[in-house]
């Protein structure tokens, strides 16, 4: 393998980087300047809300007994190792790497909050009409881009595989 080509996978791993920080830097700034449950009224939409998540997506098993601290600690763990080597694999497809890269600097952030605090730090607040969208964070819509340009990615490789395309 070139040169090039096993170094072709920095550049994302920097993104993920870039995405870490401001994850965390975020985070570090709701911690300092809000106690739980505080919430600032931004926009007609959009408020700032401490909350902290002790479950997954949408507070999936947050009410369990402590055990999913360290089952989502080690599905993210083990998600990032195989994101690191699936960006080795494929450094040159850029919109897939640039998914994987969101994904990655986002499920370390979460990671990091789960080994920190028990919790992941969530702060941004969506609402309209009386409902309320689960708050998230940096490190979640970083995340839900990710997966939004996997989806997009593959079906372009399908569109680019039919003959005829």
């Amino acid at each position: 393998m070139a040169r090039a080509e096993k170094s072709g996978w920095l550049p994302w791993l920097g993104l993920s980087l870039i995405i870490l920080i401001a994850d965390q830097f975020t985070k570090v700034l709701i911690l300092g300047y809000y106690q739980f449950g505080d919430s600032t009224y931004v926009a007609g939409m959009f408020n700032i809300v401490r909350a902290h998540n002790t479950g997954a997506a949408f507070s999936f098993l947050a009410g369990a007994s402590g055990w999913q601290r360290w089952f989502f600690t080690a599905v993210g763990v083990g998600a990032a190792i195989f994101i690191i080597w699936m960006l080795r694999s494929h450094a040159g497809q850029r919109l897939f790497c640039f998914a994987l890269a969101c994904i990655l600097g986002g499920a370390v952030g979460n990671v990091v909050d789960r080994l920190l605090h028990g919790y992941v730090v969530d702060f941004i607040q969506l609402h309209w009409r009386g409902w309320y969208f689960p708050a998230f964070n940096v490190a979640d819509s970083t995340i839900t881009i990710g997966a939004a340009c996997l989806i997009l990615d593959e079906l372009l490789r399908v569109r680019r595989a039919r003959p005829g395309a």
